[in-house]
């Protein structure tokens, strides 16, 4: 099985551009995943600023049919040409694809290098993968790995302990623009229930708001203020609680984006200045509401360009455990490889191995002498599988992995199968094994009369 992603992020594309390509974005996983067989697995990772889909394919051979095919069910739900779609993705294959995710969950690849949110967003993208079967089991090891280094990152350096985030910037740069920078003394209406919604909300307690309305077009401002607080506003609310707000922020991303004549009709006669916060990819807000008097607006784009530089040491610190976390990832996925050809290996010589005993034992039957054949013949075979055992973890660390299987699908037609996990089965959370030492049932022959005899494999029977 091998790795591959597609990225398009704040860093290579423009945000719109983003946006476009993120329509449709939960449905990706299972439409590639129905339509073509170049894919076994596939979890899509969509955030305010990035749009990236992490996929599992067959083999190297299928690393561009499984492109192909993504890119396709993008334009396909986008309305984007496949051309434009392609052009707008970077592709990663091999260690850079851990590196990659690794470096996102961990807040290096963001517009407020450190942030929290991206940590979690990394979660729900394998959770949610999962509970539609889209999540192979390479790509459950991989986002695994990145929640877990972005934990190492959190407790082993500076970064962790600043608490940085794209909402706590965009407040801190709304305290600056007001007039008032005491958040307990500010009215805010916030768009959307959704996960920036939920952080956002968070970020204004801790700034000691109080006065908090929750607008969503999708009718779940009730549920969201339930269990958060706030008070939830229904459609014909809404003019009134905008037009003496201080503070709006989109957190939605719905299609029906407020301009600017919307804002002036429910602020008319209103002396207030007002702060537009807009967090949402798509925008909640036409960007000509910056025009109007009294009115602020700050964006992702504001954010990122507000964001503070963090010191080079934590930094580097930071990237240096990411680097180490793809390494051992990749050497891991390496290793599973040859351990699934090292048993196809054990398996062909076990098969020839139980053929020809079974020959010894229809013409000896189960005595002495026929033990003493099989003790010997499969001493010879463990001595004989000792090198290409050796030679396959060698092959493994110089990366000649696919030479090791060329080289048994050559010599004994073997075709090496994936390593259990990595299947259709595997898109389920895999089961750690079961603990405590497990015994293999003795092989034994069985005679014309129904009569079962026994072999032990670990010393040949004392002759009569």
């Amino acid at each position: 099985m091998v790795l591959l992603s597609l990225v398009a992020t704040h860093s290579n594309v423009d945000l719109e551009t983003v946006a476009r390509l993120s329509v449709g974005a939960p449905q990706v996983p299972s439409a590639v995943l129905a339509e073509d067989k170049a894919v076994a697995g596939a979890v899509v990772l969509a955030t305010c600023n990035r749009f990236e889909i992490y996929a599992e394919a067959p083999s190297e051979d299928d690393v561009e049919a499984a492109r192909s095919a993504i890119v396709s069910t993008i334009s396909e739900y986008s309305g984007i040409s496949e051309q434009s779609v392609s052009s707008s993705f970077e592709t990663h294959t091999g260690q850079d694809v851990a590196e990659h995710l690794f470096a996102v969950g961990a807040g290096l690849d963001s517009a407020v290098i450190g942030e929290r949110e991206i940590a979690g967003q990394v979660r729900r993208a394998l959770t949610d993968a999962q509970g539609s079967g889209a999540a192979s089991g390479g790509l459950v090891r991989l986002f695994q790995a990145a929640s877990k280094t972005a934990k190492d990152v959190g407790a082993q350096t500076a970064l962790g302990s600043r608490g940085r985030s794209i909402v706590s910037v965009a407040l801190e740069l709304a305290g600056d623009l007001s007039e008032d920078a005491d958040w307990s003394r500010k009215a805010v209406v916030l768009f959307g229930t959704g996960a920036y919604a939920g952080a956002t909300m968070a970020a204004l307690k801790d700034k000691g708001c109080t006065d908090i309305s929750v607008f969503s077009s999708s009718g779940r401002a009730e549920a969201f203020v339930a269990t958060r607080g706030g008070t939830a506003l229904a459609a014909a609310d809404l003019p009134g609680a905008m037009g003496r707000a201080d503070v709006v922020i989109g957190c939605s991303g719905s299609d029906a984006r407020i301009d600017a004549a919307d804002i002036e009709r429910v602020r008319e006669g209103s002396n207030r200045s007002l702060v537009i916060i807009d967090l949402a990819l798509s925008h909640d807000f036409d960007p000509a509401v910056a025009t109007l008097d009294a009115v602020e607006l700050i964006t992702l784009e504001s954010v990122r360009a507000a964001a503070p530089e963090e010191q080079a040491d934590a930094l580097a610190q930071a990237s240096d455990l990411v680097r180490t976390a793809a390494r051992n990832f990749e050497e891991q996925q390496t290793t599973r490889a040859m351990n699934a050809a090292i048993v196809a290996l054990r398996q062909h010589t076990q098969a020839v191995l139980d053929s020809e005993m079974e020959r010894v034992r229809a013409q000896h039957g189960c005595t002495a002498a026929a033990e003493e054949v099989e003790f010997a013949l499969r001493r010879m075979v463990r001595q004989l599988l000792h090198v290409p055992t050796v030679r396959a973890r060698e092959l493994a660390a110089e990366g000649r992995q696919d030479d090791y299987t060329a080289a048994l699908e050559a010599l004994y037609g073997i075709d090496v199968a994936p390593a259990t996990g990595d299947t259709a089965a595997g898109r389920q959370q895999e089961t750690p094994a079961a603990s405590g030492p497990a015994r293999a049932a003795l092989p034994h022959h069985t005679h014309a009369d129904g009569a079962v005899c026994p072999v032990d494999h670990e010393r040949p029977a004392q002759s009569a």
